[in-house]
Protein backbone atom coordinates (compact mmCIF):
# COMPACT_ATOMS: atom_id res chain seq x y z
CA UNK A 1 0.00 0.00 0.00
CA UNK A 2 1.20 3.33 -0.80
CA UNK A 3 0.48 5.95 2.17
CA UNK A 4 0.79 9.25 2.04
CA UNK A 5 3.26 10.79 4.92
CA UNK A 6 -0.30 12.20 6.68
CA UNK A 7 -1.95 8.76 6.95
CA UNK A 8 1.67 7.15 7.85
CA UNK A 9 1.57 9.95 11.05
CA UNK A 10 -2.02 9.47 11.85
CA UNK A 11 -1.51 5.55 12.04
CA UNK A 12 2.32 5.95 13.87
CA UNK A 13 -0.25 8.32 16.57
CA UNK A 14 -2.62 5.84 16.59
CA UNK A 15 -0.15 3.10 17.60
CA UNK A 16 1.44 4.80 20.44
CA UNK A 17 -1.93 5.82 22.01
CA UNK A 18 -2.83 2.24 21.75
CA UNK A 19 -0.02 1.57 23.78
CA UNK A 20 0.36 4.08 26.17
CA UNK A 21 -3.65 3.07 26.95
CA UNK A 22 -2.68 -0.07 27.49
CA UNK A 23 0.26 0.34 29.48
CA UNK A 24 -1.72 2.82 31.87
CA UNK A 25 -3.56 0.11 32.85
CA UNK A 26 -0.30 -1.53 34.81
CA UNK A 27 0.49 1.75 36.30
CA UNK A 28 -0.20 2.39 39.99
CA UNK A 29 -2.81 4.46 41.81
CA UNK A 30 -0.23 7.20 42.59
CA UNK A 31 1.43 7.32 39.39
CA UNK A 32 -2.22 7.90 37.87
CA UNK A 33 -3.55 10.83 40.10
CA UNK A 34 0.27 12.72 39.68
CA UNK A 35 -0.55 12.27 35.55
CA UNK A 36 -4.01 13.31 36.15
CA UNK A 37 -2.82 16.60 37.99
CA UNK A 38 -0.22 17.29 35.44
CA UNK A 39 -2.77 17.00 32.93
CA UNK A 40 -5.05 19.40 34.30
CA UNK A 41 -1.96 22.04 34.92
CA UNK A 42 -0.93 21.73 31.57
CA UNK A 43 -4.75 22.38 29.73
CA UNK A 44 -4.79 25.34 32.66
CA UNK A 45 -1.65 26.53 30.73
CA UNK A 46 -3.13 26.16 27.25
CA UNK A 47 -3.70 29.67 25.36
CA UNK A 48 -7.05 30.47 24.86
CA UNK A 49 -8.74 29.92 21.09
CA UNK A 50 -9.58 32.80 20.03
CA UNK A 51 -11.04 33.48 16.61
CA UNK A 52 -8.55 34.21 13.36
CA UNK A 53 -9.45 37.17 11.81
CA UNK A 54 -9.73 37.21 7.63
CA UNK A 55 -10.27 39.96 5.68
CA UNK A 56 -12.22 38.73 2.45
CA UNK A 57 -12.71 40.46 -0.78
CA UNK A 58 -15.93 39.63 -2.25
CA UNK A 59 -15.18 39.07 -5.84
CA UNK A 60 -11.45 39.67 -5.35
CA UNK A 61 -10.52 36.81 -7.93
CA UNK A 62 -13.16 36.91 -10.43
CA UNK A 63 -11.69 40.08 -11.74
CA UNK A 64 -13.95 42.72 -9.66
CA UNK A 65 -11.16 44.29 -8.14
CA UNK A 66 -13.07 48.23 -7.74
CA UNK A 67 -12.69 49.09 -10.91
CA UNK A 68 -15.45 49.53 -13.62
CA UNK A 69 -15.13 47.87 -17.14
CA UNK A 70 -17.44 50.41 -18.40
CA UNK A 71 -17.73 54.23 -18.38
CA UNK A 72 -14.30 56.57 -18.26
CA UNK A 73 -12.21 54.48 -16.08
CA UNK A 74 -12.00 51.54 -18.46
CA UNK A 75 -8.57 51.81 -19.23
CA UNK A 76 -7.06 51.91 -15.97
CA UNK A 77 -9.14 48.41 -14.75
CA UNK A 78 -7.76 47.07 -17.83
CA UNK A 79 -4.01 48.02 -16.97
CA UNK A 80 -4.83 47.09 -13.57
CA UNK A 81 -5.06 43.74 -14.84
CA UNK A 82 -2.53 43.50 -17.91
CA UNK A 83 0.32 45.26 -16.16
CA UNK A 84 0.96 42.53 -14.01
CA UNK A 85 1.25 40.13 -16.46
CA UNK A 86 3.62 42.31 -18.72
CA UNK A 87 5.84 43.25 -15.79
CA UNK A 88 6.09 39.33 -15.60
CA UNK A 89 6.56 38.61 -19.26
CA UNK A 90 9.21 41.27 -19.31
CA UNK A 91 11.03 39.77 -16.35
CA UNK A 92 10.67 36.27 -17.82
CA UNK A 93 12.20 37.73 -21.18
CA UNK A 94 15.23 39.37 -19.41
CA UNK A 95 16.29 36.39 -17.01
CA UNK A 96 16.44 34.01 -20.26
CA UNK A 97 18.43 36.63 -22.32
CA UNK A 98 20.72 36.73 -18.77
CA UNK A 99 20.82 33.42 -19.40
CA UNK A 100 21.86 33.07 -22.82
CA UNK A 101 24.77 35.66 -22.69
CA UNK A 102 26.28 33.95 -19.90
CA UNK A 103 26.06 30.75 -21.64
CA UNK A 104 27.66 32.50 -25.01
CA UNK A 105 30.52 34.32 -22.30
CA UNK A 106 31.20 30.64 -21.06
CA UNK A 107 31.34 28.95 -24.55
CA UNK A 108 33.81 31.90 -25.66
CA UNK A 109 36.09 31.63 -22.65
CA UNK A 110 36.32 27.65 -23.71
CA UNK A 111 36.75 28.76 -26.55
CA UNK A 112 39.91 31.28 -26.12
CA UNK A 113 41.04 29.45 -23.80
CA UNK A 114 41.99 26.27 -26.13
CA UNK A 115 43.08 29.01 -28.93
CA UNK A 116 45.47 30.45 -26.96
CA UNK A 117 46.56 27.55 -25.59
CA UNK A 118 50.07 25.57 -26.82
CA UNK A 119 47.70 21.85 -27.57
CA UNK A 120 46.15 21.24 -30.92
CA UNK A 121 42.50 20.23 -30.52
CA UNK A 122 42.72 16.68 -31.44
CA UNK A 123 44.45 16.42 -28.08
CA UNK A 124 41.24 17.36 -25.91
CA UNK A 125 39.55 14.57 -27.39
CA UNK A 126 42.36 12.21 -26.99
CA UNK A 127 41.19 9.37 -24.09
CA UNK A 128 44.96 8.69 -23.26
CA UNK A 129 45.85 12.09 -22.90
CA UNK A 130 43.05 13.09 -20.58
CA UNK A 131 44.14 9.86 -18.40
CA UNK A 132 47.48 11.40 -18.38
CA UNK A 133 46.36 14.86 -17.77
CA UNK A 134 44.37 13.47 -15.05
CA UNK A 135 47.07 11.37 -13.32
CA UNK A 136 49.36 14.23 -13.42
CA UNK A 137 46.76 16.65 -11.46
CA UNK A 138 46.34 13.74 -8.92
CA UNK A 139 50.12 13.63 -8.42
CA UNK A 140 50.50 17.19 -7.86
CA UNK A 141 47.66 17.26 -5.35
CA UNK A 142 49.30 14.76 -3.28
Amino acid sequence: MNYSKESQDLDFAYKVRRALNESSESLPAPTLDRLAQARKMAMSRKKKESPALVRLFQNAFAGANGFQFSGPSSWLGRAGLALPAIVLIAGLAGIYEYEQQQNINELADIDTSMLVDELPPAAYVDTGFTTYVNNKQNEESQ
